[in-house]
């Protein structure tokens, strides 16, 4: 599109709300101080410094050059669509400008006679030269050129590059330019200043190295990175602090209950589990909030840690409350928890939205009454009516999974204005920089060992073709005593088209397996249908089970070791660790087959090249990060953390570490404290928070 393009004129009437208009266009990118416009920087740069005549540009073909002529001739032709075409032409040659969408004020603007300066990629066309949709200018004979390289802003609707230069040259000769940083601190980091690390990346030299800005290493960014890396590290940080005046109750009795529960179990902690215990065991004992969050591995043992965790609330005579974000999993960790607990005497509560309303009523005056000890459900549990008498711990599973208002809507229903202990969960593990960047508010624990006796799973990834074979495999695994899952692809489009797909497939295998059992299930069907067929496939009566994502995460069957997932290429992996993690729970050697659809794009290829390689999450999460970067990985802003506009933490870790250390020092020097508060002003400008977990 035209640099120059203008939108229809607006009525007389209106022309006074022309700057508003323009204020309420930059308001919807976030841009609302003169200091929010002052740090838009450009996301590229254009070369607009030089002009070479039409017949170099021809000769230079396929590359980006800036050309002026005078236009010999203007038409508006209807085939194969309706578009514009201005033939330009000076001393050495011609060549056409093609604009598919205009306005007609555009074909007014370049009329015949007219000197414009154009820029874009040249090709040759069926008709001789061309540029396509160029960036353009009209220019007098003899306009002089830009010195320095022109800026491209990250833009939104209606919003032109010349009013968002305009805007943003306006502000920087009105913002207050005083660094924020000590010049010492400035001086001993080697960092460029403030102010002239902005003016350069809004108004580069010539003779600035192109290829330094354009990766982003040119010292002015890193200044820029630095700066936004210690604004999120001081913002979270300072969370921390304040979590920290808060009270808690202090849950320090690790007593008969723990003490008959750890008897019972049917097998040793693992060291992994026993030390990430201890930590968590530490926390509860302060007399301000844990945050605390549990990573572990698929299969790795957390539930157990956690069932300890609300063990010893219990001995401290307060309840716990365990929230999952599907019913399913909800199910299974109460199954398996109170399993565990009931025999002790401990009343474990079940709340789920699917309960009838009686039950409902039931499960909520036990958490009011504080008869029930501890609370399993899923997001149920924080609806307004649901009270509890004396609640201490509560334990997030999946917590990426929950929007920040959930999970704050929970901690609020603490006893006698306290602030319940938390602990969340998550087998998506987190990679350092991205802990350390995105979780700095929160302690972290790490089970980082398998329980013994688990075998790898080999993962193979076969083309869609060779279907029959896997039912074949899948026959023979069978016939062997070992149980299948089938996973469906995942259809984002239509929930009713992936239940299609699932019950298709369901139909197809029951037909090619006659003498097998084989079962569904899927999001659509009720609690009791679900949970009774995966109970029929728990005890061994249903040798394979066909299956949406519902069995992701929380589904425990030791017996089945094959896993098929169909078009596997539609997943994310995180998704297909998670899936893979339902096979390798016994002592038989598992394996993972993943269908896939040719052709495959770059990123579907990465993703199960990654899967056929390694069954480390933390590998895995670190390849996810790469492939996906930090906003998407994170569950796109739903954990309520704001995103890193400049720094990459692939490439700016070193920067991390850096941060975090001053910010470190910065809190806790008395003569830091102005240093912070200008520092968060200016970056976060009142939203600190949007930070807050």
């Amino acid at each position: 599109m035209a640099e120059t393009k203008q939108s229809k004129p607006p009525a007389k009437k209106a022309a006074p709300s022309k700057a508003v208009s323009t204020e309420s266009k930059l308001a919807r990118l976030g841009l609302r101080t003169d200091m929010d416009l002052v740090l838009h920087l450009p996301m590229r740069y254009e070369d607009e410094t030089e002009v070479i005549d039409i017949r170099a540009a021809c000769l230079r073909g396929g590359q980006t050059s800036q050309v002026e002529g005078i236009v010999t001739k203007n038409e508006i032709t209807y085939k194969p669509r309706k578009q514009m075409i201005v033939h330009i032409a000076d001393d050495t040659g011609e060549l056409m400008l093609r604009f598919m969408n205009f306005y007609g004020s555009q074909t007014r603007q370049l009329a015949e006679g007219t000197r414009v300066r154009a820029r874009g990629e040249l090709k040759h066309g069926f008709f001789g030269a061309e540029m396509v949709h160029p960036s353009y200018k009209i220019v007098n004979e003899g306009a002089p050129l830009p010195t320095s390289l022109t800026p491209v802003y990250p833009s939104g609707e209606g919003l032109s590059q010349p009013v968002l230069r305009r805007a943003i040259a306006d502000a920087m000769g009105r913002v207050d330019w005083t660094d924020t940083l000590p010049p010492r601190l400035i001086e001993k980091m080697q960092l460029h200043g403030f102010e002239p690390a902005v003016r350069l990346l809004h108004n580069p030299p010539q003779q600035v190295d192109e290829h330094a800005l354009a990766e982003r290493s040119h010292p002015a960014w890193t200044r820029m990175k630095f700066d936004e890396l210690l604004a999120q590290q001081l913002s979270l940080k300072r969370a921390q602090d304040a979590r920290r005046q808060k009270g808690a109750a202090p849950l320090a009795a690790v007593g008969s209950l723990t003490a008959a529960f750890q008897a019972a179990l049917p097998f040793r902690l693992t060291g992994a589990q026993a030390r990430v215990l201890e930590e968590i065991r530490a926390d509860l004992r302060q007399p301000y909030p844990m945050q605390r969050l549990l990573q572990g591995d698929v299969g790795s043992g957390k539930t157990v840690v956690a069932a300890l965790a609300a063990t010893q609330a219990i001995d401290s005579g307060f309840q716990a409350a365990l929230m999952a974000p599907t019913e399913i999993l909800a199910e299974q960790h109460f199954r398996k928890i109170a399993g565990w607990m009931e025999p002790l005497g401990v009343k474990v509560a079940w709340l789920t939205g699917s309960l009838k309303k009686k039950d409902k009523m039931a499960a909520s005056a036990l958490a009011e009454s504080g008869e029930a000890q501890l609370v399993i459900g899923t997001h149920a549990l924080i609806q307004e009516t649901v009270q509890f008498a004396r609640l201490g711990l509560v334990i997030v599973d999946e917590q990426h999974r929950f929007g920040v208002g959930q999970r704050l809507t929970l901690r609020n229903k603490g006893a006698d204005g306290l602030v319940p202990h938390q602990l969340m969960m998550s087998a998506t593990p987190i990679p350092r920089t991205l802990a350390m960047t995105y979780y700095a508010d929160l302690e972290v624990s790490v089970i980082d060992e398998l329980p013994p006796g688990r075998t790898p799973i080999v993962t193979r990834v076969i083309d869609q073709n060779r279907r029959d074979e896997v039912i074949e495999r899948v026959h023979a695994a069978a016939l062997d005593g070992r149980q299948v899952y089938w996973v469906c692809p995942l259809i984002e489009e239509s929930e009713a088209l992936q239940l299609q797909t699932a019950t298709e497939t369901h139909e197809t295998l029951a037909a090619a397996l006659p003498d097998l059992q084989v079962g569904l299930v899927h999001g659509r069907m009720k609690p009791a249908e679900k949970q009774e067929v995966m109970d029929a496939f728990t005890a061994a009566r249903v040798h394979v089970l066909v299956a949406t994502t519902v069995i992701e995460v929380g589904v425990d069957v030791p017996n089945a070791s094959l896993m098929v997932i169909e078009h596997a290429e539609r997943f994310g992996l995180s998704q297909l660790h998670q899936l893979r993690g339902r096979v390798g729970r016994g002592s038989a050697a598992s394996v993972c087959l993943l269908l896939y659809q040719s052709p495959l794009g770059p990123v579907a290829k990465q993703r199960l090249a990654t899967m056929r390689e390694t069954t480390d999450g933390f590998e895995i999460a670190r390849r996810d990060l790469e492939i996906r970067g930090p906003g998407e990985f994170l569950g796109a802003r739903q954990s309520g953390q704001a995103m890193l506009r400049f720094a990459d933490l692939e490439t700016d870790g070193w920067l991390v570490d850096q941060a975090r250390d001053v910010a470190h020092a910065l809190l806790h020097d008395p003569a830091g404290q102005p240093v912070v508060e200008a520092h968060l002003e200016r970056w976060l400008g009142g939203r600190e928070e949007f930070l807050k977990v």
